[in-house]
This record gives C-alpha cells, sequence and structure tokens, in this order.
C-alpha cells in the first residue's frame, strides 16, 4: 500500500469522529436546525464542556461548522465531511463487493449430516 493520501487523511478523521454516539446524536441535532451549544446540551446526557469537546472534533473532521451570533456558538452540519466518508466507503465497496460476488459464487453450500 501507498502513502496515505489528503483525501484518506479526510476521510478518516471524519470515520473516526462518526465512531461516538454522542456526536452521532450531536449530528441528528444538527440534521434539524443549526444550534447553539447550550441547546445541544440541554438534550444531550453530557455535560456543556464535553458538548464543546465533541463539536470541536466535529469541526476538526469537516463535520460540522459554525458561527458566532453574539456570545452563541451556532452549528450547523457541513457537506466536507461527510463526502469524505462517504467517498471512502464507495471506495471500499467498489473494491470489496467484486472480491464478496466471486467468494460467494465459488463456495459451495455445506451439506447437512443426518442423524
Amino acid at each position: 500500500m501507498g502513502p496515505a493520501t489528503s483525501r484518506d487523511r479526510k476521510s478518516a478523521v471524519a470515520l473516526d469522529a462518526l465512531g461516538s454516539p454522542v456526536r452521532r446524536d450531536i449530528l441528528k441535532l444538527l440534521a434539524g436546525q443549526p444550534r447553539a451549544v447550550g441547546e445541544l446540551a440541554t438534550r444531550l446526557p453530557v455535560s456543556r464542556p464535553a458538548v464543546s469537546k465533541h463539536l470541536r472534533l466535529l469541526e476538526q473532521a469537516g463535520l460540522v461548522a459554525h458561527e458566532t451570533e453574539g456570545t452563541r456558538n451556532v452549528y450547523r452540519l457541513e457537506a466536507r465531511g461527510f463526502e469524505a466518508a462517504r467517498g471512502w466507503l464507495e471506495a471500499f465497496w467498489d473494491e470489496a463487493l467484486p472480491r464478496f460476488k466471486l467468494v460467494a459464487e465459488n463456495t459451495r453450500p455445506r451439506r447437512r449430516r443426518r442423524g
């Protein structure tokens, strides 16, 4: 395997960020509408500082972006990170499915022994 490309790194960061149930819950909440950190914290079973930490990781992964409105940071979904994760998944399946098909076509089911 060759060196990791920038695209590989972006997709890895996005997929790693999606590995947390709390971060996935944050994304579900943001799918409905942009929300401030405080509003997200009231809807999740973690502290406000923890929500902020999760949001920083999601932002680094390109999955969310924020705008400052007065004293509030309002977060919204960002397509860039989702596109990176989707690209990795599509490339994976483009390679894996033909191999799976080949194995399935060349594997005989085992006969059950009658007792």
